[in-house]
């Protein structure tokens, strides 16, 4: 399948853009708002640079989107309404309306779906979740996740997107989208603001499980953690360490984009799954005083 990449930053240039050369599909050309670092970016990947989104649309299958979710939802919905293929990055919106509106349009069109949750890409998260399922009983989790993007070698400490929004919107959705398939769909959310960007969620599982996370993205480099633990009958199982690359989890996306348009079926991280994370987001930003007026 003929991929085009709309963005031009780290997460592009380091994530998209190797991930679908690294796949079974061919990556056409990128396209980005700044002329200069979509040319550098396109001669890198050895790629042709396009002059607008809509250019970009007429030459590929489908569309890898790296780029801010506010940026990404209206770029996307031209893409899916013109039927291209979707390779989202999370979360896809960042309000439920405009989730909706490009759910609805992907469906109207038969564009197929992908949403980028990096964890559940690679082999060691799949075959966790995998041994969850199997043993079943499982009552509830806890999370800690701080990171501390500010550091000096990060490569978001710039990010003026994830400055603004903070951790439920850039972290929240890789905690639902490993949460969920845990523990199954989540029923209800209870959302406690802490110290700056941080985040304390209760979310109460349809099955009746009950998990807790403890979430911030611009936390003090010291308090540095990065850990998940579902609990129940069988005793205490933690979520595995990363070990494989964002390349790797990207090609990996790209494929079974790739594979869902073949088969003509709905991929199950697509965008309804996507759109149930962004309500569940929202609903905790309202409980914040942090509801959004697009």
């Amino acid at each position: 399948m003929r991929f085009g990449l709309v963005g031009t930053g780290y997460w592009a240039r380091e994530t998209h853009g190797p991930g679908i050369q690294a796949s079974g599909n061919e990556l056409v050309g990128v396209w980005g708002r700044d002329a200069a670092k979509r040319a550098e970016l396109a001669e890198a990947l050895g790629v042709e640079a396009f002059s607008s989104h809509d250019a970009l649309l007429e030459a590929v299958d489908a569309v890898s989107y790296a780029v801010p979710p506010d940026v990404q939802a209206p770029l996307a919905l031209d893409a899916a309404r013109a039927g291209r293929h979707l390779l989202l990055d999370k979360p896809v919106a960042l309000d439920s309306g405009t989730a909706r509106e490009l759910c609805d349009a992907a469906r109207d069109s038969g564009s197929r779906s992908v949403v980028f949750f990096t964890a559940r890409y690679t082999p060691e998260m799949r075959s966790w979740l995998d041994e969850l399922a199997e043993a079943e009983g499982w009552h509830g989790s806890w999370t800690e996740w701080i990171a501390s993007n500010q550091r000096p070698e990060s490569p978001y400490k710039d990010s003026p997107w994830r400055q603004r929004e903070g951790a439920l919107w850039d972290i929240g959705p890789h905690l639902l989208g490993t949460l969920i398939p845990a523990l199954g769909p989540v029923s209800s959310v209870a959302a406690v603001a802490g110290r700056g960007d941080t985040v304390h969620l209760s979310l109460t599982h349809e099955s009746g499980a009950v998990s807790t996370a403890t979430i911030a993205l611009w936390g003090p480099e010291s308090a540095y953690t990065w850990g998940m633990r579902v609990w129940g009958d069988t005793g205490i199982s933690p979520a595995p360490t990363p070990t494989t690359s964002a390349v790797t989890a990207l090609a990996t996306a790209a494929d079974e984009l790739a594979a869902a348009v073949s088969n003509d079926t709905e991929h199950p991280l697509g965008l309804d799954f996507g759109v149930q994370v962004v309500e569940l987001l929202a609903e905790a930003a309202t409980q914040l005083g942090r509801r959004r007026t697009q």
